[in-house]
């Protein structure tokens, strides 16, 4: 299968790579990372008056209407230069929405497009294993819902106006939009690994508005894809440095590049790459073509998992003792490729599911 990108896709990619080399520098990204919010605002804004924010989303909301792969594109981009925006959870839930909402949930969408509305998802809970099987309550109220429970580090909630939240209900689990400013919410601030200033939120009888009935595994799918395409993005960005700063720095008298076992490492670490981008791609070709048991993108997440921890671990190895200086910009792609290889589950959740689905398909 041919995974090279189309035209269109490939002046995406030329376009978001220059705007994030250019706002997305070592200085800045040490600004944000002593901020409140720790969001760039101002590369928000860049990225939402390049139309960038709306790629992947239907042109009736105002979008280019290029669907998954060109937010994988983005999404690479970003992880290469480690920029702290809430690309992947305001992109997933605004695609879910556009896939599974309302009329009126849709309404939301041109907001995203124009940068003035965020948005993130509530996904994962403390001890909860299986985020297809949330332990957050939804219970029918008219002709909304009430959901009542806890959902934990939820990304990037500061400036979020509304949250896409996985519960169950009388007919099993789902996905419901509910206001960030609704009664009976409140959430507490926590850092992440990646610095990113995520919320604890407890829910308590919330208003929400339910999406289809297909839309939580739709929208689990979408995020391990998006999950995967970032930390393709931190893995090559973490080989790039690492491999120009083989190059100059030298020992014995030559370059650490030259040694041959540095050069084994820097292999492994580019086979783990392109392993992660071609199942990356599968996912996006399997969900571009209607597939809908998930495996694709379990197995994509599971590579993103395994494959961009050994990375980030090699690639800061092998800078020694500079790898630990935070004024040195490696130990950025260490600590995001840290927090996505944990995010949805881990690698342990990636392959019990995928098991699951093997077992269910061979019972069949």
């Amino acid at each position: 299968m041919d995974f090279t990108l189309g035209e269109e896709l490939t002046e995406l990619q030329g376009l978001a790579r220059q705007i994030f080399t250019d706002h997305a520098t070592h200085q800045r990204l040490r600004a944000v990372e002593t901020s409140e919010s720790r969001i760039d605002e101002t590369l928000w804004r860049e990225l939402a008056g390049a139309g960038l924010l709306g790629v992947a989303l239907p042109e009736a909301a105002g979008g280019a209407g290029l669907g998954l792969g060109a937010l994988c594109v983005l999404l690479e981009e970003q992880g290469r230069h480690v920029a702290p925006v809430p690309l992947w959870p305001t992109l997933v839930a605004a695609l879910a929405i556009a896939e599974h909402g309302t009329a009126e949930q849709r309404d939301l969408l041109p907001g995203v497009v124009d940068g003035s509305r965020r948005l993130t998802v509530a996904l994962e809970e403390f001890g909860v294993g299986d985020v297809a099987a949330p332990g957050c309550t939804a219970v029918p109220d008219g002709d909304g819902w009430r959901l009542s429970g806890t959902k934990a580090v939820v990304p990037s909630i500061t400036g979020a106006a509304h949250l896409l939240v996985s519960a169950t209900g009388p007919d099993g689990p789902g996905l419901f939009l509910v206001d960030a400013d609704a009664p009976g919410l409140s959430w507490e601030r926590t850092e992440t690994t990646s610095r990113d200033m995520a919320g604890n939120l407890t829910l308590d009888a919330v208003p929400a508005r339910a999406l289809g009935p297909a839309a939580l595994p739709w929208t689990l799918d979408v995020a391990r894809t998006a999950l995967a395409a970032v930390q393709l993005g931190v893995a090559s960005g973490a080989l790039h440095i690492t491999a120009s700063y083989l190059k100059e720095r030298e020992q014995f008298g030559r370059p650490l590049g030259t040694f041959q076992a540095v050069q084994h490492q820097l292999a492994d670490c580019y086979i783990e790459i392109e392993a992660m981008r071609v199942c990356l791609w599968q996912a996006v070709c399997a969900a571009e073509d209607g597939a809908t048991d998930g495996k694709a993108a379990l197995v994509a997440k599971w590579w993103a998992d395994e494959g961009g921890l050994n990375v980030v671990h090699r690639t800061q190895h092998l800078h020694g003792g500079i790898g630990v200086d935070v004024d040195y910009p490696i130990h950025r792609y260490f600590l995001w490729g840290k927090q996505i290889s944990g995010t949805l589950g881990g690698a342990s959740a990636d392959l019990q599911r995928l098991g699951d689905l093997i077992a269910e398909g061979a019972a069949s």
